[in-house]
C-alpha cells in the first residue's frame, strides 16, 4: 500500500520512525516532511497529506503533530480527506469502519510509538463496513 506520512516538528521522529516501520513491511512510504526539529507550522503539513490523498498519490495517509489535533483539523479542510485523531487502536478501527477514515492523526506528545503502531495496524488493516454507513460518509461530502 502506498502511504503518505506527515509531520510538524513535534511529531517528525515519530513519523521517521512509523516510515521505516512501514518500509520493512513492505508499504511505500510518500514522506511529506517535515524532515527536522525547527519549528514548522503544522497546518501545511495536515494540509500536504490531504492533497496527497486528493490527487491519488497515496492510498492512506498518516500525520503527527504534539497532540494530533491541529493536523487533523487542518487535513480535513480538505473535503476529500477524512482524517480521525486516534490515540487507541479502537478508535482507528471505528474510524476506518463506520467513517471510511482515509488518514489518521497522531499525536507524539500524548501515546509512545509501541501505542502509535498498534494504531496505524489497525487503521491498515481494518475494512470500511459500508451498508448503513455509507450514507452517513456520503453526506460528510455534502457538509
Amino acid at each position: 500500500m502506498r502511504i503518505a506520512l506527515s509531520a510538524d516538528h513535534a511529531g517528525v521522529d515519530m513519523k521517521d520512525t512509523l516510515a521505516q516501520w512501514l518500509t520493512e513491511q513492505g508499504h511505500d512510504i510518500l514522506d511529506l516532511g517535515t524532515h527536522g526539529h525547527e519549528s514548522v507550522d503544522y497546518p501545511r503539513y495536515g494540509a500536504a497529506l490531504a492533497e496527497a490523498l486528493e490527487q491519488g498519490k497515496a492510498e492512506r495517509g498518516i500525520t503527527v503533530c504534539g497532540s494530533g489535533i491541529g493536523v487533523a483539523i487542518a487535513a480535513n479542510r480538505n473535503p476529500a480527506c477524512r482524517c480521525a485523531q486516534v490515540s487507541e487502536p479502537l478508535s482507528a478501527t471505528l474510524a476506518r469502519q463506520h467513517n471510511d477514515a482515509n488518514a489518521i492523526a497522531l499525536g507524539a506528545r500524548l501515546i509512545g510509538i509501541e501505542m502509535a503502531k498498534a494504531c496505524v495496524t489497525a487503521f491498515l488493516t481494518t475494512d470500511f463496513l459500508g451498508g448503513r454507513h455509507t450514507h452517513r460518509v456520503d453526506m460528510l461530502g455534502e457538509c
